[in-house]
C-alpha cells in the first residue's frame, strides 16, 4: 500500500508540476523581484538617486510636505503625504481637483501630485515615466495583457497546483534530506533530479508558505461564500472590520478654519505606537472647519500587513479614532499571512534570504521541467535509434522550457535596458517599455521552437549572461549615479542593484559555458566511440 501510494504520489507531482510550470515560472520571477521593488523602481528613476541618499525624519518630512500643499492645493477637498523611508527618500505628496461650481457637470475627482525633497521642501522634477518594480510586482499576479480577474483566477488555479505538487513531491521522495546532500554532476538524468531536490529542500519552507499564503492574499476572491454567509451580504460591514480605518471623513467641509499644524499629531500618534514612524497621511477637507487628519503606521514594524492608523481633528488636534491594534483573530491571521508573503517588514539581511529562496523556487520549477523532458527524452532513445522522430509533447516541452527558462531573464535584462535606452520625453513611455520585455521574451520563446536543443540553450542563456552582465556598464554609461560613485559615498540601493544583475549575468554564463562543456565532452565521446567501431 505504502508503494502504491508513493508511486501515486509520483504521478501526482510530475503533473500538476508539468502543466503549470511555465505560468509559475513567470510567478516566481516576477515575485522575487518584488522583494526589491522600491530598489528597482528606484534604479529606474535615476533623477531621483541623490535625493534616495537624503534623511529626514517623518515629523520634519510632513511639515514640507504640508507647506507644499499649502502652495499648490489649499482647496482641495483631500491631501495624500507619502512620507520617506530607509528605502524611498523622496516625499510624494497628493491632492484632489476641487469640486466643479455648482450647475457645472461633475467629472470624476483625479489626483495630481509631486514630488518634494524631504529636507529642503524643494519641488523635485518628475523622474522619467516607468512603471519600474510595479510592473514585475503585479505581473506575478495580474499576468498584463488580460484581464486582472482572470489573471488571478489562473494564478490562483497554478498556486494550487504548486501546492499539491509540493506536498505529492515530500510524501513521493522518502530520502529528500538525504538526497539534499547529494549531487552527482555530468549525470545526465541522475544529475538533474539531484538539483531538483537540492533547490526544493533548500527552501522548503519558503515553498509551502509562499504557495499557501499567495492563496491567502486572494481568498476572499476565490472563496466569496463565507463572508457572504457571516456578513448577510453587508459588504460595507464585511469591509470595515476586516480592513478598519481610523474614522471617515466629514461629509461637509464646513467653514474656513487654520489647519493645525501635524507635528503634535504626528509625534502623539508615533509615541502611541512605541516609536513606530508614519508612512501615510491623509487630511480630508484641509482649512474647513471639519477638516480630519489620518496618520497610518509605516510597515516593517511586525508581521501584519495590516497597520494601524490614527484620526484626529484638523483644526484642533484633538485625538478622534484609532484602528487596527486589537484586531479579531481572523483578521489578524489575514494580516500576518499577507504580511509574510510580500515581507515588508523583512530587514536586509532577512530580505536577501527571501530573494534567494525566490531564486531556488524559480530554480526547483525549471529543473522540474527540464527533468521531465530528460526523463521523455531517453524514454525515446531506443525509437530514435531505429530512425522515428522524437515525439511532439517532448520536443514542445524542451521548447517552452527554453522559452520560459532562458527567455525570462532575457526578457527581464531588455526591460531595464529599455529604461536607459528609450527617449526620456516618449509618449507613453511605461506601456513601451513592458512591451520591449513581452517583444524580447516573444522572440525567445519563437526562436526556442525552431530548434530546442544544447546550443539554443547555450545561446540564450549567453544573451541573458550577456544583457545583465553588462547593465552596470550601461548605468556608467547613461546616469552619473553609477556602481563606481556609489560605492564611494557607501553602498547604496543603486549599487547593490547593480551588483545583483552582475551577479545574475554571471550565474547564467556558468549555465552557458556548463553547457558548452557538455557539448565538448559529447562531441569527444562520439570521436572516441567511432574511432573504435573503425579500429575493430
Amino acid at each position: 500500500m505504502k508503494e502504491n501510494l508513493r508511486q501515486s504520489m509520483a504521478w501526482l507531482h510530475t503533473w500538476s508540476g508539468l502543466l503549470t510550470c511555465w505560468v509559475l515560472l513567470v510567478i516566481f520571477a516576477g515575485g522575487t523581484a518584488s522583494y526589491y521593488q522600491e530598489e528597482v523602481t528606484l534604479w529606474m528613476e535615476p533623477e531621483l538617486h541623490r535625493v534616495a541618499a537624503g534623511k529626514a525624519s517623518s515629523v520634519d518630512a510632513a511639515g514640507m510636505a504640508v507647506k507644499a500643499l499649502q502652495e499648490r492645493a489649499a482647496d482641495a477637498p483631500r491631501w495624500f503625504i507619502n512620507l520617506p523611508t530607509a528605502r524611498n527618500g523622496a516625499v510624494r505628496i497628493a491632492w484632489t481637483a476641487p469640486p466643479p461650481p455648482e450647475g457645472a457637470p461633475r467629472k470624476r475627482q483625479r489626483l495630481k501630485s509631486a514630488l518634494i525633497d524631504p529636507v529642503s521642501g524643494a519641488a523635485l522634477a518628475e523622474p522619467r515615466a516607468t512603471r519600474g518594480g510595479e510592473f514585475l510586482y503585479r505581473l506575478h499576479f495580474d499576468l498584463h495583457y488580460m484581464s486582472p480577474l482572470w489573471a488571478r483566477w489562473i494564478v490562483g488555479f497554478c498556486a494550487m497546483f504548486m501546492l499539491v505538487s509540493i506536498i505529492s513531491g515530500v510524501i513521493t521522495h522518502r530520502r529528500i534530506f538525504k538526497d539534499f546532500f547529494t549531487f552527482r554532476p555530468n549525470k545526465g538524468q541522475r544529475s538533474w533530479l539531484d538539483a531538483h531536490n537540492a533547490t526544493a529542500v533548500l527552501a522548503l519552507p519558503f515553498h509551502l508558505m509562499i504557495t499557501y499564503t499567495g492563496l491567502v492574499t486572494l481568498m476572499f476572491m476565490y472563496m466569496p461564500g463565507a463572508a457572504q454567509v457571516a456578513y448577510k451580504g453587508d459588504r460595507e460591514k464585511f469591509t470595515e472590520e476586516v480592513f478598519p480605518s481610523a474614522g471617515k471623513p466629514a461629509k461637509t467641509p464646513g467653514e474656513a478654519a487654520v489647519l493645525a499644524p501635524l507635528r503634535p499629531m504626528l509625534e502623539q500618534a508615533e509615541a502611541h505606537w512605541g516609536g513606530g514612524h508614519a508612512g501615510q497621511i491623509m487630511v480630508n477637507h484641509p482649512n474647513h472647519a471639519n477638516a480630519s487628519v489620518s496618520i497610518t503606521r509605516a510597515g516593517g514594524r511586525d508581521l501584519s500587513y495590516k497597520q494601524p492608523a490614527m484620526q484626529f481633528e484638523g483644526v484642533t488636534g484633538a485625538r478622534l479614532a484609532s484602528a487596527g491594534e486589537q484586531l479579531a483573530p481572523p483578521a489578524a491571521t489575514h494580516g500576518v499571512m499577507y504580511g509574510l508573503h510580500v515581507a515588508r517588514f523583512a530587514e536586509p539581511l532577512l530580505r536577501a534570504l527571501f530573494f534567494i529562496s525566490g531564486l531556488a523556487g524559480y530554480a526547483m520549477v525549471a529543473t522540474g521541467a527540464i527533468l521531465w523532458a530528460v526523463k521523455s527524452r531517453q524514454t525515446q532513445a531506443k525509437a530514435l535509434k531505429a530512425g522515428a522522430r522524437i515525439g511532439f509533447g517532448t520536443r514542445l516541452v524542451e521548447a517552452l522550457n527554453i522559452g520560459a527558462i532562458a527567455g525570462l531573464p532575457i526578457a527581464m535584462a531588455c526591460y531595464f535596458w529599455a529604461n536607459r535606452l528609450l527617449p526620456v520625453g516618449m509618449d507613453k513611455r511605461p506601456e513601451n517599455e513592458i512591451a520591449v520585455f513581452f517583444a524580447a521574451w516573444g522572440a525567445a520563446a519563437l526562436l526556442a521552437q525552431i530548434k530546442p536543443d544544447r546550443a539554443m540553450w547555450r545561446l540564450q542563456l549567453a544573451a541573458g549572461a550577456l544583457l545583465f552582465g553588462a547593465i552596470p556598464l550601461l548605468n556608467v554609461l547613461t546616469t552619473s549615479s553609477h556602481l563606481g560613485v556609489t560605492l564611494v559615498d557607501g553602498p547604496s540601493a543603486v549599487a547593490w542593484f547593480d551588483i545583483t544583475v552582475l551577479a545574475l549575468g554571471l550565474l547564467l554564463a556558468y549555465g552557458a559555458l556548463r553547457l558548452g562543456r557538455g557539448g565538448v565532452k559529447k562531441v569527444k565521446t562520439a570521436a572516441v566511440n567511432a574511432a573504435l567501431e573503425v579500429a575493430s
